[in-house]
């Protein structure tokens, strides 16, 4: 069968007409239409139209090495050859064995459990907590706390330790809400106070309230190092420190939730090994097949296994999904995996990230700008503005330019794929900044829609 041609306006009209799109006020797309996108490759995406755009975000996080690399195209296209796909209950086959010694390898935790994004590995961790500690005949310890502006997915259960009130708000019925503890975001240093002494001040608020509620919480969920729905929020390794040493004092067990800072997005392969620290449970998604399929995976230690292993059902881990550990994405993810070592992609990160940083100056001291900051490969400008809608207008003048950024409410961010070349590190730098200086143009004639702070 031949490919069928498109042009653009059939495209985004068929689109509007058959999909619902995600995190999206669909009425919108009566002024602003998808872009319909043909093809990808590296960090560029391809319209319809011809034209190019730099994926400045990484498709939503997810992709690492660029669009279309030819190693994981390769690796898929031996899988698909060999199985496409089996039930894993009663049934095993070799790239989800490889893949969770791979895993357990890298994170010093094992017995991965799959599932199929990352609100589902965030449900996965959470169910196993809290069945962990019924298993222990401790059934009361089946509560959870987050940070203040933590997101771990829009599932139900995700949603209980998501502190982001636009989704929270709409679903606050159907959602057991978990408790908050203060987040360790250094933006929130007082004056003369290091952001390594706000994670202790956050550190403390935490330690009081473990001290009166460990005997009913099941676990602490964090996103290490970088809080990204809630701007890109980044703490100091301190945090981490102290929280896994309460943790282990009140008996609650330390999610750390890498699907969005794992992978090398953060300078190291995972976010919590910069504090020297081992979490109970690691949530990983997003980058893990580089972009090209669905796979979350959660792993944890042996001794949380090991309450599982009985006899009777009921102690057994009672989750699953038709797809869980696919042939095909297990395979894309070994093939990511493997281009860590073949490109020394952490080392050569560290050369890309000065260099986007050099060429970011003048968007990093524009007089509207705050808090300019960078972890690893995530970089991010807060912007001073009176327009609520600040992030559509932006994106529309980005897209203008061929260049895909969304902000987060009035928080620039940019996280690339780690393939930028010097003529993409100059695109993303000189129309990064001049869709800004376009957006606050608009200022003085803006109407007043209600803010949005979606990724």
């Amino acid at each position: 069968m031949q490919a069928t041609t498109h042009t653009t306006d059939t495209l985004a009209a068929r689109s509007l007409a058959s999909v619902w799109h995600p995190c999206t006020q669909m009425k919108r797309h009566e002024a602003e239409p998808p872009v319909p996108i043909a093809r990808a490759q590296g960090p560029w995406l391809y319209g319809s139209d011809g034209r190019r755009y730099l994926d400045g975000i990484s498709s939503w996080w997810v992709n690492l090495f660029g669009h279309g690399h030819p190693h994981i195209q390769a690796a898929l296209a031996d899988q698909l050859a060999r199985l496409d796909h089996v039930m894993l209950a009663g049934f095993t086959h070799a790239p989800v064995v490889e893949l969770s010694e791979r895993l357990a390898a890298l994170t010093g935790l094992g017995h991965a459990f799959y599932g199929s994004d990352g609100a589902s590995a965030t449900e996965i961790a959470l169910k196993m907590s809290a069945h962990y500690w019924r298993n222990q005949g401790r059934p009361d310890k089946s509560r959870f706390v987050g940070l203040a502006g933590g997101y771990h997915g829009e599932t139900v259960g995700a949603l209980a330790v998501t502190d982001i009130a636009l989704f929270r708000t709409a679903y606050a019925p159907l959602v057991r809400l978990a408790a908050t503890a203060p987040s360790p975001d250094a933006r929130a240093a007082q004056p003369g106070e290091s952001a390594r002494e706000v994670a202790l001040r956050a550190a403390a608020a935490l330690e009081a309230w473990l001290a009166e509620h460990h005997a009913t919480t099941a676990a602490l969920i964090l996103e290490p190092l970088v809080q990204c729905a809630a701007g890109m929020a980044m703490h100091d390794a301190e945090y981490l420190r102290q929280a896994r040493a309460l943790c282990d004092r009140y008996e609650v067990h330390l999610v750390a939730d890498e699907i969005a800072v794992g992978f090398g997005r953060t300078g190291s392969m995972f976010a919590h090994q910069q504090a020297g620290i081992r979490p109970d449970f690691i949530c990983l998604s997003k980058g893990l097949t580089g972009g090209t399929l669905a796979l979350s995976a959660v792993l944890t230690t042996h001794d949380i296994y090991a309450a599982f292993y009985d006899d009777d059902v009921a102690r057994g881990f009672l989750h699953s999904h038709s797809y869980t550990g696919n042939p095909l994405a297990c395979r894309a993810a070994l093939a990511t995996l493997e281009l860590f070592e073949q490109t020394d992609a952490l080392a050569r990160n560290v050369h890309l990230a000065r260099a986007i940083d050099a060429a970011c100056v003048p968007l990093a001291q524009h007089p509207r700008v705050r808090h300019a900051r960078r972890q690893g490969m995530i970089w991010a400008w807060d912007v001073h503005t009176t327009l609520p809608d600040f992030a559509r207008r932006y994106h529309r003048h980005a897209m203008a330019r061929g260049l895909l950024l969304r902000p987060i409410g009035t928080t620039l961010y940019a996280m690339p794929p780690y393939v930028l070349d010097d003529e993409a590190v100059q695109h993303l730098a000189v129309n990064a900044l001049a869709a800004l200086n376009a957006t606050l143009a608009e200022e003085a004639g803006a109407a007043a829609p209600t803010e949005e702070r979606l990724p």
